[in-house]
């Protein structure tokens, strides 16, 4: 039997999920779920979403993630769900295969929160924060190159590339050649040894954020290729979503959302000018995304104080048009890369 709508908005409400996630209230206004939509939260984490989309009767959820331990967790939450929650263990990059395996069509809607959730960074065994000493790990997964792989193999020149471009970290170059310096004495391997060799090298102004934040940020989205995985992602929802479908996007920093941002203007073609296409120039393909509303949204007051990760959240959304879907632009591809000559291995 069915668990009831009590049950379910129970776990949406901060129950068996634990906690509330970011913009929740935004997040399902954005995506305005019906009773009898198939909806994909392509990021489940702690299952907010997922628990506060179930709430809706009849609705149905796929929900993804490449944390194992984020789909061991949301057990509960299956159960309680009476058979409209499927968890898999996958990518969101890989919404489309999954969605394949799983005999869904096409969703009514897509919902992506991303970045390490507030789990992963307090469990200091997964290495993602420096507030409590942890090994360098930061892998989402559990499996492949660590974040003590990279600091402890790759050259200078990458380890500065990976600061500066996904970090946005001003002293990348200081910070990468005490780090080579470093490692010949003795292998970084925890995250006490790394932030506090950043935190000699380039001490932070008084007030402002530890100095290692930035470069941690930077080696946990290279270690999970992060901003790869939302290029193919975006596109892969882009095919999988119906016409009407509404598409939703959270970020937590600004190289997140510009991705999602020019994802968005040129599906839609906000900014483009309204001209003839000159004789020989190929048709621009049309829209495959309408923008709705003032974006981005950002969480209130009441929101921030309470959950100060909100802080830095905006929302971005968009409903599906019955165009076709666009091929993958160099443009958008380019964000999510290094430069092709920082690309060397140590």
């Amino acid at each position: 039997m069915n668990s009831g709508r009590g049950d379910l908005q129970h776990v949406a409400a901060g129950g068996l999920a634990r906690h509330i996630p970011v913009l929740r209230a935004e997040v399902l206004e954005a995506l305005a779920p019906h009773p009898g939509g198939v909806y994909l939260d392509a990021t489940f984490g702690a299952g907010g979403y997922s628990a506060a989309i179930l709430a809706i009767p009849d609705t149905t959820v796929l929900a993804l993630d490449r944390d194992p331990r984020a789909i061991a967790g949301g057990f509960d939450l299956v159960e309680a769900a009476g058979g409209r929650l499927t968890l898999v263990e996958a990518r969101f990059s890989e919404l489309d295969i999954v969605a394949e395996a799983q005999g869904i069509g096409a969703f009514d809607g897509i919902v992506f929160d991303i970045g390490v959730s507030s789990m992963q960074l307090d469990e200091a065994g997964r290495g993602f924060s420096f507030r409590n000493d942890g090994p360098l790990d930061m892998r989402m997964s559990g499996r492949g190159e660590s974040a003590a792989d990279l600091v402890n193999k790759a050259d200078e020149a990458l380890l500065a590339d990976i600061f500066y471009h996904f970090g946005e970290e001003r002293a990348a170059r200081r910070i990468a050649k005490a780090i080579v310096a470093a490692r010949t004495e003795a292998p970084i391997t925890t995250t006490a040894q790394l932030a506090s060799l950043i935190a000699r090298v380039a001490p932070a102004r008084p007030g402002a954020i530890h100095p290692a934040t930035r470069s941690f940020q930077a080696l946990r989205i290279a270690v999970n290729d992060e901003l790869g995985e939302l290029v193919a992602a975006l596109s892969a929802a882009e095919h999988r979503l119906k016409p009407g479908g509404r598409l939703a996007v959270v970020t937590f920093h600004s190289l997140e959302d510009r991705i999602v941002k020019q994802f968005f203007a040129a599906r839609s073609g906000r900014g483009e000018a309204k001209s003839r296409p000159l004789p020989g120039e190929p048709q621009k393909p049309a829209p495959s995304f309408t923008l709705i509303g003032k974006q981005p949204v950002e969480a209130c007051a009441a929101e921030t104080s309470e959950n100060p990760r909100a802080r830095s959240a905006k929302l971005r959304f968009a409903a599906r048009t019955d165009a076709p879907p666009h091929s993958l632009d160099a443009a958008l591809v380019a964000l999510a890369h290094l430069p092709q000559q920082s690309r060397r291995k140590g």
